[in-house]
This record gives structure tokens, sequence and C-alpha cells, in this order.
């Protein structure tokens, strides 16, 4: 059996130890990766320094500089496995998320059937298609009330048509004086009118002739009465 083998079956849990949860399980996943990403920075800064020697030293000491290259190729080696690790490990974080999250899909579904059986378990097929039956005919009774309703009372019909078309001339009549007083007359002319003569004066004076020449005719008559004798 293989080193690798005997961890993982050194590492199983008991009968007796209960297994963690899926919570746990991602916490101490993600626990994990947050300390391989900082192992990350440490050898991408050790890389950085080891390159920095290399090329310090150069032609001048070929051993200080093999070396330095030496361990930037193990730090390289170390980075390159790390970065396989949190591929594994993001893999199995993500696995076990979409299994809590069926888990927890599924539990919710068991429950909600439970439910739902408990209240079915409550209903008689009999008792609903009476009481469908029961608010059909509510419904339509509540429709033939609106339609009662909504009918045209004839109460106060019995208007005589004459009076009611006297009453209407009248307003209309009452309206056309309103419009009547509304409208503006023109205005006075400024300049006086000729004078007239007045009429009182003018019958007096044809009464005064009319009366001469009767005084007149009167005494022609009489004198020629006198003649005749």
């Amino acid at each position: 059996m293989s080193k690798l083998g005997k961890f993982f079956k050194g590492g199983r849990t008991s009968k007796g130890q209960a297994a963690p949860s899926a919570q746990e399980a991602l916490v101490r996943l993600r626990e994990t990766e947050e300390m391989l990403g900082k192992k990350q920075e440490y050898l991408e800064s050790r890389i950085q320094r080891e390159l920095a020697l290399a090329r310090k030293h150069g032609s001048q000491n070929k051993r200080a500089a093999l070396q330095a290259l030496k361990r930037k190729k193990r730090f390289e080696k170390q980075l390159t496995q790390i970065d396989g690790t949190l591929s594994t490990i993001e893999f199995q974080r993500e696995a076990l998320e979409n299994s809590h999250t069926n888990t927890e899909v599924l539990r919710n579904m068991g429950l909600a059937a439970k439910a739902m059986k408990a209240i079915h378990e409550n209903m008689d097929l009999n008792k609903i298609d009476d009481l469908m039956q029961e608010i059909t005919e509510q419904q339509d009774i509540a429709q033939e009330i609106s339609e009662a309703f909504s009918q045209r009372v004839g109460f106060g019909d019995g208007f005589d048509e004459d009076e009611l078309m006297a009453e209407l001339e009248e307003l209309e009549q009452e309206e056309l004086n309103k419009k009547m007083t509304n409208i503006r007359l023109p205005n006075v002319p400024s300049s006086s009118l000729p004078a007239q003569p007045d009429r009182k004066q003018s019958a007096h004076r044809s009464r005064t002739a009319s009366s001469r020449r009767t005084e007149e005719e009167d005494d022609f008559n009489e004198l020629a009465a006198w003649a005749s004798y």
C-alpha cells in the first residue's frame, strides 16, 4: 500500500465519530485555499529574488548564479504543484457546494410533499365539488342582481309634455334676454342734431289761421245777407 493510501486510511473517521457537515467542510476548504494562496505569494517573491541573484552574479560568480537558478527552479516546481492543488480544491469545493445545495433542495421538496399530503388528507373531493357548485350558483345570483340594478327604473316618467315645453321656452327666452343685455349699443354722436319746430306751436298757429279764415267767411256771409234785403 502506498504512503498516500496509508495516510487516507489512517485519516478516516471511526465509526463513533460523526462526519463533518457540509458547512464545516466548506469552511476548511476555504481556509486551505487561503493558506495555499499565501504560499503562492511567498514562492513568487522567492523566485524573483533568486532570479535577481542570478543576474547579479552572472559571469563573475557562475557557481552562485547557478545555485540561485536551481533554487528558482525548485520554487517554480512548488508553485506549479500548488496551482494544481488549488485547482483540485476548487473543484472539490464546487462539487461540495452543489451537493449541499442539492441536499437542501431535496430536503425542502420532501417537506413540501409532506405538507401537501397533510393538507390533502383533510380534503374531500365530494365537498370540493359541492363547494364549486355553490360558488357557481352564488356567482349566477350576483350576476342577476347586477343586471337588475342596471335596468332603467321608470319612476317619475308621467310628466306633461306641454308643461315641459313651456318651461323650456321660458328658459330659452331668459337665455336670449341675457344675450341681448350683453350686446353693446353704438355710442351717441357728440354733435347736436338740427333743431326741429315745436309741434305744439305749429298746431297752435294752424288753429289760429283756421279760426281767422272762419271769421272772415262769417263776415262775408253776413254782408251778403244784408245786401239781399
